[in-house]
């Protein structure tokens, strides 16, 4: 998502990496899915291989995406979803819920982008915004995916309020993942490619323990940060 309708998505192998994260993808659904509302029309903003999206068509939730990258648009159409080039060709005030995950750290003009999508959202439609956190956590995969920046809580909630949002919550998610991303820095290869073994054995054993921590720790830590927000017309 640089901003460049044509560039293709240097992070696909990664993607494809992660489909094998069932615990992980499962709670991420059940983030998404947990905020739509029979006859939300709903729009995922860079919707990458489609994961998300067709858990929300099969689900019988009305789904668009919006992706840029040629190759990945042109899966998420073979799959039988509606796929927009740009945010540009959603109509103003046309729909109720949009999510985002691990996007908008590609993009350079985040406040401009989150200003796009609240003009697109109707008043009072919700946004799911879901993105790594901790700059200090920023590594080789970062690099290799095209992470501009990673997230602190206080300045997610900071840009979407100047955006013209109102926080309904703000949390950090996957406590533990902050410590595995730490040790992935500090020992972990300069390519930046994901391991699936190392991926899967932390999906199965680790990561349903880190999301029960986030109940303690989700204020403080995590390897992730979800913001959900209202638009706000006041």
């Amino acid at each position: 998502m640089s901003g460049n309708p044509t560039a293709l998505y240097t992070g696909t192998e990664n993607l494809e990496v992660m489909e094998a994260a069932k615990n992980y993808n499962n709670f991420l659904a059940t983030l998404v899915l947990g905020q739509v509302r029979p006859g939300d029309a709903t729009l995922d903003f860079g919707a990458g291989t489609g994961t998300f999206a067709q858990r929300v068509a099969q689900a019988g939730h009305a789904i668009r995406c919006i992706e840029l990258d040629p190759v990945l648009s042109r899966r998420l159409a073979a799959a039988g979803l509606k796929v927009h080039a740009s945010i540009d060709e959603v109509a103003p005030d046309s729909v109720d819920y949009i999510y985002s995950l691990n996007v908008l750290e590609h993009i350079e003009d985040d406040l401009g982008t989150v200003r796009a999508l609240r003009t697109r959202l109707k008043p009072g439609g919700r946004i799911m915004i879901y993105v790594p956190a901790f700059q200090s956590l920023y590594s080789s995969m970062d690099r290799l995916v095209g992470h501009i920046r990673r997230y602190r809580r206080h300045q997610l909630i900071a840009l979407l309020r100047r955006a013209g949002f109102e926080i309904e919550r703000g949390r950090y998610c996957d406590s533990l993942g902050f410590f595995a991303s730490l040790a992935f820095k500090a020992i972990g290869n300069n390519s930046g490619r994901l391991n699936e073994r190392t991926l899967i054995f932390y999906d199965r054993v680790l990561f349903p323990l880190s999301h029960l921590l986030d109940h303690l720790l989700g204020r403080f830590l995590g390897k992730n940060l979800l913001v959900v927000a209202r638009r706000s017309d006041g």
